[in-house]
């Protein structure tokens, strides 16, 4: 069980007013907050043993290279890959699938298929129309259904022998909605294509594991964990990732070099280049065990407990739209009330202290879907409690009110 009250105090920054209103934070699929114990990681290792990592033989960076292992294997373990080194330290999700499609660019050729779903966040649709553009190869699109579930059907009518990748999301950041991807998975692999699945949005609320699901590549960020920004990482099998080329070069991702020629790394290094966000590595490694510790099965519990309270007490108002409404979904209410600008709410609830997000969230194939300018957003975390939901809903009439 999440005792409520303890996890609040944990979280500094809740404590505060906003606009003379207390905080209410419900902007959590953007970026999640951090426990004070993961802020103080971020001071230890700046004030104690900062270092550059792997090249030094002195005290200080052997201590930096042991705490920044030792997150890894913590990354590794939570997300159950077989070995540490399948896990590649990157700057975030985004850069993690970046490095996916660049590395991939030289396997892809003419007439080569790569599907993607239609609730995709740009950092899971942009990169894949570059890849395409490099390649010839052809982007084909998973429908989706007006209460925001992949129609699979239609998925079993795209995958052909052409196709060599598909990529979804774990968790749509903007309907909320968890897609069946293991069934993508298995569906797949029966046509030899490789499968990438970002996992952005369903890391803080659902454990994954990369072996049980069989999957070639997945991503995530560390600042959607309650840890820093600037950190992320890629999962991919051994042979995958002993096959694709270095996405970048530099130092650290090289065994030798020559004017003439010029050697990698082997795994993990060969694709982490430079000097990482260290402090924020190591702190990706204490916010993991933080959330461990509370267990996330009391968390999927609490913030669904949360989730079905919100969406009663939001479809009160009078007008009020839900976009996104799949029985199987977490932690995301996207909506919008009558003829009335989300922005415009946005901006008045943020008066009274309520933090939610407006806009298209990235996800502007999805809007067109609805034929709508974009949503507002309120997304929860287990940190928050009934009674910022009770704020919502009390700030949205407000706004409603005052806009009609």
């Amino acid at each position: 069980m999440i005792d409520i009250k303890k996890v609040r105090a944990d979280f500094p920054i809740l404590n505060q007013k906003v606009n003379g209103n207390p905080l209410v934070y419900l902007d959590n699929a953007a970026t999640t907050q951090k426990p004070q114990i993961v802020i103080d990681s971020l001071v230890d290792y700046y004030s104690k043993y900062n270092a550059n990592i792997h090249r030094g033989v002195h005290t200080l960076s052997q201590l930096a290279t042991d705490a920044f292992e030792q997150a890894r294997n913590k990354i590794q373990k939570h997300f159950n890959a077989k070995h540490n080194y399948e896990i590649i330290i990157t700057s975030g999700t985004t850069d993690s699938i970046n490095l996916v499609a660049t590395s991939f660019t030289q396997f892809l050729q003419k007439d080569d298929e790569i599907i993607i779903s239609a609730m995709e966040h740009h950092s899971n649709i942009v990169p894949w129309q570059m890849l395409c553009q490099r390649t010839g190869a052809t982007l084909k699109v998973i429908p989706i259904s007006e209460n925001g579930e992949l129609i699979m059907e239609e998925y079993d009518k795209l995958l052909t022998s052409k196709t060599k990748l598909v990529f979804v999301n774990h968790v749509s950041n903007a309907l909320g909605t968890i897609n069946p991807i293991k069934e993508i998975i298995d569906k797949a692999h029966t046509f030899n294509a490789y499968v990438l699945i970002d996992g952005a949005q369903s890391s803080p609320h659902i454990k994954p594991d990369v072996q049980a699901l069989d999957v070639d590549f997945y991503v995530a960020s560390a600042h959607k964990l309650c840890g820093p920004t600037g950190v992320g990482i890629l999962y991919g099998k051994e042979a995958l990732l002993n096959k694709l080329p270095p996405y970048q070069g530099g130092g650290e991702m090289i065994k030798e070099v020559t004017f003439e020629h010029t050697s990698y790394a082997d795994l993990p290094y060969k694709f982490e280049a430079g000097t990482p966000n260290i402090a924020g590595v190591i702190a990706f490694g204490v916010a993991i065990d933080y959330l461990n510790e509370l267990g996330f099965d009391n968390i999927a519990a609490y913030e669904n407990e949360l989730l079905t309270y919100a969406t009663k007490k939001l479809l009160q108002i009078e007008g009020l739209k839900i976009y996104g409404t799949s029985k199987n979904k977490t932690s995301v209410i996207s909506f919008n009330i009558d003829n009335i600008h989300p922005y415009d709410i946005g901006t008045i609830i943020d008066k009274l202290g309520i933090e939610v997000r407006t806009g298209h969230h990235c996800a502007q194939p999805i809007m067109d879907f609805y034929k709508i300018p974009g949503t507002v957003r309120a997304s929860f975390s287990f940190y928050n409690t009934f009674e910022e939901v009770d704020a919502l809903y009390n700030a949205l009439s407000k706004a409603k009110a005052m806009l009609s």
